[in-house]
């Protein structure tokens, strides 16, 4: 797991690096540029031309050396640099230096529009809007066609706060070792485009010198966050686990839920839905075991605990009366691992007095407008839901799953963790169904409530990517059921 930090630390962290590993500034540099050349190799052909627009900083510098080795692999490059060439960094002016003769430097207004334009312009470093010809440059930029890429950020979005002024809008930022903050905040999708995170040799040790409560998951180190099962291992072992919700027209929600956590591993799975959708779950999920309810329209209010693992709320459920008293009779007699999802999250939303019954052992798997909900507060900017999120977390001793791209991952003790698994094909009614299911699964196979938070966000969003390799926009819910068991493997996990 990769510790994120702060814009203004990423010197101190190159310098700490380069002092500990023996190499200089300008070699940690050149492997930065090789990896990003490594990254467009792959993806594009000799044919393409390329502008490369630099600054006179280190991210110019970085842009400076992506010319020259992308010249020497046969792309045909061009370079602008803006800004005073006598005041630029160090090693800026080594890469100005050591730049083949054929790679003539232009201003930015004498190169014609090209196939790929690259921006390196500003890096981690800015903290104030685009102005000027600087302003004008990226507005032009923005305005043509071709693909665009930015090294490490867009030029004009700070590293660590939401976007003020006109900012480069990149299909693809290629960041080094880890994603800058503000490339992960959802309003920021239109400069950042795609991420791709390169790693440039740092290791966890580099870091540990600088305070930081955020991280980004890419699956590192997977098995160690899963539970290992033995041969003499029974259905015992891999939890039993209600799921709770469904209404009438409403039964799909919970049917997700309950063969996600099946196709998760889940040993026992009993479903807590109203009269009207027992045949509906039991032809549909012959694994699963219904509940007996005692109404036909209304889900029940009580739940016998005995001999239960975990609790997943919420999926398909309603706002009815009694869904409002098997909300507040779960959080009130259920003192084990619960995972609260779509109107459990609703109705805790409106009786606000029963936050307080919250507890170390619940999840919440709110999306956005339902964490709004939840909040209370309108929410401008991510940064704000961030800070949101783990004063929330902190003060309710819970913790909380805000779904989206990056999905953000929050605890109690304050930690916050960015998902990188996923795809915009999960964007679809069900996907976050398919979550509870998970969650529910690993917490009922024993796992801590951080691990089956982290396990379950995790594999969910690589199963999309599975699913939607096959399907693009045509994925659905079930399809991303279906690929649980293949990230599973894919990780080792048996």
């Amino acid at each position: 797991m990769q510790k994120i930090i702060l814009g203004k630390q990423v010197k101190e962290l190159d310098a700490l690096y380069i002092n500990e590993s023996g190499i200089s500034s300008y070699q940690l540099m050149e492997r930065a540029a090789n990896e990003f050349c490594h990254w467009f190799e792959a993806k594009y052909k000799k044919a393409s031309t390329v502008n490369i627009y630099c600054g006179t900083g280190n991210n110019g510098g970085d842009g400076l050396a992506i010319a020259r080795i992308l010249s020497g692999l046969g792309y045909q490059v061009n370079v602008a640099v803006m800004g005073n060439q006598e005041k630029g960094t160090v090693d800026f002016t080594k890469n100005l230096k050591v730049l083949p003769e054929k790679l003539r430097v232009s201003s930015w207004s004498q190169l014609k529009p090209s196939d790929i334009c690259i921006d390196a312009i500003f890096g981690v470093g800015i903290n104030r809007p685009l102005e000027g010809e600087y302003e004008d440059l990226v507005q032009m930029l923005n305005n043509r066609d071709g693909v665009k890429i930015s090294v490490d950020m867009p030029s004009g979005l700070p590293s660590d706060a939401p976007a003020e002024g006109e900012v480069f809008h990149a299909d693809y930022t290629v960041s080094f070792q880890f994603p800058k903050l503000a490339l992960l905040f959802p309003e920021h999708a239109a400069y950042v485009g795609q991420l791709v995170v390169r790693k440039i040799g740092m290791e966890p040790k580099h870091f540990k010198p600088f305070s930081s409560k955020y991280w980004f998951f890419s699956g590192e180190n997977m098995a160690a966050y899963h539970r290992k099962f033995h041969v003499f291992s029974h259905k015992g072992d891999f939890g039993r686990i209600i799921l709770a919700g469904g209404s009438y027209g409403k039964m799909g929600s919970i049917c997700l839920s309950t063969m996600a956590a099946l196709r998760t591993g889940s040993g026992l799975v009993f479903c807590k839905v109203p009269g009207c959708g027992v045949a509906i779950v039991q032809s549909t999920i012959p694994e699963a075991m219904v509940l007996p309810p005692s109404s036909e329209m209304d889900i029940d209010a009580d739940l016998d605990f005995t001999g239960i693992d975990a609790i997943g709320l919420g999926p398909g459920l309603g706002k009815g009366k009694n869904a409002h008293k098997l909300v507040y009779h779960v959080l009130e007699n259920y003192s084990g691992p619960t995972v609260l999802d779509a109107d459990a999250i609703n109705i805790l939303g409106e009786k606000q007095e029963w936050i307080s019954l919250l507890h170390p052992n619940v999840i919440l798997t709110p999306h956005l407008k339902e964490f709004e909900r939840l909040t209370g507060k309108a929410c401008d900017n991510h940064l704000e839901r961030i800070n949101l999120a783990r004063d929330f977390c902190q003060k309710n001793n819970c913790s909380l799953v805000l779904k989206g791209a990056f999905s953000l991952l929050t605890f109690p003790d304050g930690s916050q963790i960015f998902n990188n698994s996923g795809t915009v094909y999960m964007a679809t009614g069900g996907s976050g169904d398919v979550l509870t299911g998970v969650i529910t699964s690993f917490l009922g196979q024993g796992y801590s409530m951080k691990n089956a938070a982290i396990c379950g966000v995790f594999h969910h969003g690589h199963a999309g990517e599975l699913a939607g390799e096959k399907n693009g926009r045509g994925t659905l819910p079930t399809d991303i059921i279906h690929r649980i068991p293949q990230s599973l493997l894919a990780f080792g996990i048996k």
